[in-house]
């Protein structure tokens, strides 16, 4: 059984930043695209960064480019999600995903097979 677990997520003010991160287990993702959405309340979730397989290439959202950066632990078999100047619209579940397909959707929640529970991340002061 496949499992993903994000951790990290908190209460930050404006402008800090936090890192979230996603253990999976049940199979390895070394070779596969993994990546991270958001939902916030009342929305469609929606998508953050992506990292294809081995990471060779990486996808971000229009508006956490330059700021959020995701990256891999092959070894661990985890992801991560670097979040800094974070604002209030950041606010929301992040979610962690992986696929089972090599090449895939990479920006759309389709292309995902796997989700983890999520985790909370308040922008407030």
């Amino acid at each position: 059984q496949v499992l993903l677990t994000e951790s990290g997520g908190d209460l930050v003010q404006p402008g800090g930043s936090l890192r979230l991160s996603c253990a999976a287990s049940g199979r390895s993702f070394s070779t596969l695209p993994v990546a991270w959405f958001r939902q916030a309340p009342g929305k469609e979730r929606e998508f953050v960064a992506a990292s294809t397989r081995t990471g060779g290439l990486t996808y971000y959202g229009d508006s956490v480019k330059g700021r959020f950066a995701i990256s891999r632990n092959i070894a661990k078999n985890a992801w991560y999600l670097q979040m800094n100047s974070l604002k209030s619209e950041n606010t929301g579940v992040y979610y962690c995903s992986a696929s089972r397909r090599v090449s895939t959707d990479y920006q759309g929640a389709r292309g995902y097979d796997y989700w983890g529970q999520g985790t909370q991340v308040t922008v407030s002061s």
